[in-house]
């Protein structure tokens, strides 16, 4: 399940998820009140949304009885499914830059946003290898909606791709995007990185060559290895 959500659910699903934003936790017999369901239909709905991570649990112990089980939206249930006003607070942020210090302002604004993003990051690829380091960023980008992944190429390199575009309307108008994506990768990998595929050029990627070259941590593992 990836659509966002409104006011009206068009199945059990969607229906059960919007009982657990408007109310909070609830348990399955409260969920069979409201859906008009039976407990093991309730039950099969839940493991699957589980399954999807759009669903916790957590046990309450009621005396000497059973425990029961309360169940919550989940961080990522809250971020992909309900609409959000970043995006749109984004935009209106950009054009009153825009409007005030055109594209250079915009370059200014995204750079720092960028310097901050990768001092943030800095701790979570220390002390990694270039392979480790290129699944974390890998990691990162997904977590962000960029469904990445990467391959290793036979002459040790790596190539990251990106099957989705989280910010693609903001990219159309403000291409400084595109053009800070590969720096950033270059910040938080400490290796050259080169665009090879485009979205916005009509590939059906963006794809980044990430040249293993001059990568000090491979060296600084070997020497520790030589010195063992």
């Amino acid at each position: 399940m990836t659509r966002q959500l409104g006011d009206i659910p068009e199945n059990t699903h969607e229906a059960l998820l919007l009982h657990l934003k408007r109310r909070g936790e609830m348990s399955v017999t409260d969920l069979c009140d409201l859906l008009g369901v039976t407990a093991m239909a309730v039950r099969r709905h839940l493991s699957a949304l589980q399954q999807e991570k759009l669903v916790a649990s957590r046990t309450v112990r009621q005396g000497r009885g059973r425990p029961t089980y309360r169940y919550h939206l989940t961080d990522e249930a809250n971020s992909r499914l309900f609409p959000s006003g970043a995006l749109s607070l984004t935009q209106d942020i950009l054009e009153a830059v825009f409007d005030q210090s055109g594209h250079k302002g915009v370059m200014d604004l995204l750079t720092l946003r960028q310097d901050h993003l990768a001092r943030k990051l800095k701790d979570r690829l220390a002390g990694k290898t270039l392979r480790q380091r290129v699944e974390e960023v890998c990691k990162f980008f997904s977590e962000n909606g960029f469904m990445t992944d990467y391959e290793t190429v036979p002459d040790g390199d790596f190539v990251i791709f990106q099957h989705h575009c989280a910010v693609a309307n903001l990219a159309h108008q403000y291409r400084e995007l595109c053009v800070l994506e590969p720096r950033l990768i270059e910040q938080l990998l400490g290796v050259t990185v080169t665009r090879q595929k485009h979205m916005l050029g009509d590939d059906l990627v963006c794809g980044y060559l990430v040249s293993a070259a001059g990568d000090s941590s491979s060296v600084n593992n070997q020497l520790r290895q030589e010195c063992e």
